[in-house]
């Protein structure tokens, strides 16, 4: 039987350039559409159920994301090739400029997901994993899969079973599914993890997330998130997140011609005492001393 999917959509700026190619199949509904959308078009989309997005070009220049709404400037990030977006989680999105795409919408039933992951790898993780987003730029496989699957909500040429295996495996390509033996396991992050968390960070402009939208980056209860965190790295989040906002001042010291003060506010420091007290701290000098230190070399 086939799925309607619920989702709430609100679209300004942003037109179909052909009709809408869709498929209804047992829990799911596959929907391949080319659009246009003009700089400053934006949209909101929430559903009770798990989606997935495949586009087929780079949108990351075009296209900023966030999960909460007001959040473009400080709480977004670029739009990447593939995301798995968590039943009930909003997304708003906005262009930064005008730009012409082609994308899969996959809406799946989060029941027909569950049934679909437990039998292979536990109800606890399929449940564990569901919950998760995930957001990649490398789609190649992914979007291999994508494109056959595109042919057969196009054109129907085989039985349904084949789009829903096609479908399967791009759920199992892209959701961050722990081995069941592996470090999730043992109280401690999954590399899948540590690379959303390193990708979120990299796109914050002042380079400052609290640990609320740490742990909701990789799907976790903020105190479990600090717990499997300190176990995985040693630190603490935030002074994980301290070293590499460091790490990137001593980069932009060595590369940049900016000042201390510019740095810091650059940086999200509150004023350029407050970098170079953080920069001792870690690094044993001021970041003036250290800059000339390291000119001379």
């Amino acid at each position: 039987m086939s799925y309607q999917h619920s989702m709430t959509c609100h679209m300004d700026g942003i037109r179909a350039l052909a009709p809408a190619k869709w498929r209804g199949l047992d829990g799911l509904m596959s929907v391949f559409w080319d659009a246009e959308g003009q700089a400053g078009a934006h949209a909101y989309y929430v559903s009770p159920d798990p989606r997935i997005v495949i586009f087929f070009n780079d949108v990351s220049s075009q296209i900023r994301m966030s999960n909460r709404e007001n959040g473009f400037g400080r709480h977004d990030r670029p739009m990447t090739r593939a995301v798995y977006v968590p039943a009930g989680v909003p997304l708003w999105t906005k262009f930064t400029a005008g730009h012409r795409f082609s994308h899969l919408d996959l809406h799946l039933h989060k029941d027909r997901l569950l049934r679909f992951l437990s039998p292979s790898v536990g109800t606890s993780a399929a449940r564990s994993a569901v919950r998760r987003p995930v957001e990649i730029q490398d789609i190649s496989a992914i979007g291999a899969l994508a494109n056959l699957l595109v042919g057969e909500v196009s054109t129907p040429s085989k039985h349904p079973v084949y789009a829903e295996s096609l479908v399967g495996s791009i759920v199992s390509g892209l959701l961050d599914i722990p081995e069941q033996d592996g470090e999730q396991g043992n109280g401690r992050l999954t590399q899948a993890q540590m690379n959303k968390l390193i990708a979120r960070f990299n796109g914050q402009g002042d380079c400052r997330l609290s640990v609320a939208e740490m742990a909701e980056t990789v799907g976790l209860s903020e105190s479990w998130f600090a717990h499997v965190f300190k176990q995985t790295t040693g630190k603490t989040p935030l002074q994980w997140q301290l070293g590499r906002r460091i790490e990137l001042a001593q980069h932009l010291l060595l590369e940049s011609g900016l000042t201390v003060a510019s740095i810091a506010a650059q940086l999200g420091f509150s004023d350029q005492a407050h970098l170079t007290k953080a920069f001792r701290q870690i690094v044993g000098d001021t970041p003036a001393a250290w800059r000339r230190l390291q000119l001379l070399r």
